[in-house]
């Protein structure tokens, strides 16, 4: 009987001791789940912000390869403009090209200079409608106001009187203006 005295003793205390372990071991996890939100709510706002901080990274590599790749496309299409920008400007003169041509061929078969002078002429109302249509245009020079936007004076002529002082009194070399801008300033004789 000692023995099972002693056995339902062991038993007693080992019982205790479970108990007490198990207390023991709710009372750290209750230590441990008190502490763990406190950590998790740590490390959330840490995650979160090195989520966003990976998320704005991805954003900033693809805006930055979005810009590169516009650069590229820009850079190459104003190669093809400085390539190929005249090319409307060419083919509207072709047929022009092609009038002279058979204005010369013409020329040789006759001695008539009147026939010549109007080809000439037909050929020359042509090419100014063409440059116009492209947005070419001669600048006015016929009784103007010197003006040093779009004229050049070459010369200037002395002793013209009150009324044409200032005045562009003779054209030596047409100018252009190709839209608005001044492509070629007049050159002109101004009176003094």
């Amino acid at each position: 009987m000692a023995e099972k005295d002693i056995n339902i003793e062991d038993e007693e205390l080992q019982e205790e001791q479970s108990v007490q372990e198990e207390t023991d071991k709710e009372s750290e996890q209750e230590v441990k789940s008190d502490e763990a939100p406190e950590e998790a709510e740590e490390k959330d706002p840490l995650e979160k912000a090195q989520d966003e901080i990976a998320e704005l990274k991805n954003l900033l590599l693809y805006k930055v390869a979005e810009f590169d790749n516009y650069r590229k496309r820009t850079l190459k299409e104003r190669a093809e403009l400085i390539l190929n920008g005249g090319e409307k400007f060419i083919t509207a003169i072709l047929p022009i090209l092609d009038d002279m041509e058979r204005a010369i061929e013409n020329g040789a078969k006759t001695e008539d200079p009147e026939v010549l002078r109007e080809g000439i002429t037909l050929i020359h109302q042509k090419f100014m409608k063409t440059l116009e249509a492209q947005g070419v245009t001669k600048i006015d020079t016929e009784n103007a106001d010197f003006d040093t936007d779009v004229h050049e004076a070459v010369a200037m002529v002395p002793g013209m009187g009150d009324d044409k002082k200032g005045k562009v009194i003779d054209c030596l070399q047409p100018g252009y203006k190709l839209n608005d801008k001044v492509i070629r300033h007049a050159k002109v004789a101004v009176g003094q």
